[in-house]
């Protein structure tokens, strides 16, 4: 990612410190925000220190039959001591380059599984997951009119699962 040298965050980010880039064919959706819950940037009124600020860089790729890959880069800028952040020109391209690295590996992880499934519909793997359960339970109740009533029930049940 090429830093724009002329921007505090190396890119031209909105009111709401968003922007969009393309970059290694991708279109990555970029986030620049305080940490902070209020909507005035200030110092903390119990530490007295500046919240950092986060910057997350997004995207996903949609392929066949619903599909999707996404890569997600974060960065974290700290305040020095009690001073507000500063802007960091190569945040963004810190976290542009995890989100590609990201979607790398979702990538590969994705093929090595798919890798595990035969081409003629077989089941994936030869694990064994057997388990057995059984739930007992018992009630009893009285009420206190003119006449007494009593009422037990008791219910069992056993399962096997034989997973694939």
């Amino acid at each position: 990612m090429d830093i724009d040298t002329s921007q505090p965050w190396g890119l031209a980010i909105d009111y709401a410190g968003r922007a969009t880039i393309t970059e290694a064919s991708h279109t990555i959706y970029v986030n620049v925000a305080d940490t902070s819950l209020s909507s005035i940037i200030g110092p903390d009124s119990i530490t007295g220190t500046y919240s950092p600020v986060t910057v997350t860089a997004q995207f996903s790729e949609t392929g066949a039959n619903g599909a999707i890959l996404r890569g997600y880069g974060r960065v974290t800028v700290m305040p020095v001591g009690a001073d507000p952040v500063v802007p960091d020109q190569t945040a963004v391209q810190h976290a542009v380059a995890d989100a590609l690295a990201d979607f790398l590996a979702n990538t590969a992880a994705y093929a090595d599984l798919c890798a595990k499934w035969t081409a003629g519909g077989g089941d994936p793997g030869t694990g064994t997951a057997p388990g057995t359960g059984t739930t007992t339970g018992t009630g009893t109740g009285a009420d206190a009119g003119t006449t007494a009533d009593t009422a037990t029930a008791t219910a069992t049940g056993t399962g096997t699962d034989t997973g694939a």
